[in-house]
């Protein structure tokens, strides 16, 4: 018994479905795996900064100043 093909009941008449052909699941995959780490920042710190390069640069200064070992000398005990 041949299987009946499925009806097109929420489609309209004008949509064309073989216009549709050449998608590739999964396309970009590969590059979300690579380790994109979205972050969602709050409206008044977004306001601070006029592009994603931005916010990178000041996050990598801030990472860079925090990272610094910063020595102060030892006190001397008092006799």
């Amino acid at each position: 018994m041949k299987k009946s093909s499925r009806k097109r009941e929420g489609l309209r008449k004008e949509y064309d479905l073989k216009a549709l052909k050449g998608g590739v699941r999964g396309k970009y995959h590969r590059r979300y795996a690579e380790g994109t780490n979205p972050v969602l920042l709050d409206a008044d710190v977004a306001d601070a900064f006029p592009s994603a390069k931005a916010v990178n640069d000041a996050l990598r200064a801030l990472v860079d100043v925090a990272s610094r070992r910063v020595r102060l000398p030892r006190r001397r005990k008092r006799a």
